[in-house]
């Protein structure tokens, strides 16, 4: 049995990052956030420069995934696949505890 469990701000942060470039649109879609919170975690994620803003067009702006982000992407999927919380584990750690 699985039990449904809220994202973390770090499984919300990876959601970001694996999309590797898209607009605000896309992001908030993809990553099933609200507006408010888009503008949160871009913010954020601009601020540590684990992503760039790119402008590919007036008014037109996206944003990439740098080297540091994908340097944390991957030690964030470490640590989920370890407490096996990644998506594809067959059961969470909340699942085996009970």
């Amino acid at each position: 049995m699985r039990v449904e469990r809220r994202r973390s701000s770090i499984e919300i942060i990876a959601d970001i990052l694996r999309l590797g470039e898209a607009g605000k649109t896309e992001i908030m879609y993809s990553a099933n956030m609200s507006f408010f919170q888009l503008k949160k975690y871009l913010n954020f994620l601009l601020q540590l420069e684990l992503i760039d803003k790119v402008y590919v067009g007036n008014p037109v702006v996206t944003y990439r995934v740098t080297k540091k982000g994908l340097r944390l992407l991957q030690s964030i999927d470490s640590i989920l696949e370890i407490l096996e919380l990644k998506e594809d584990a067959d059961l969470g750690l909340l699942g085996k505890l009970q």
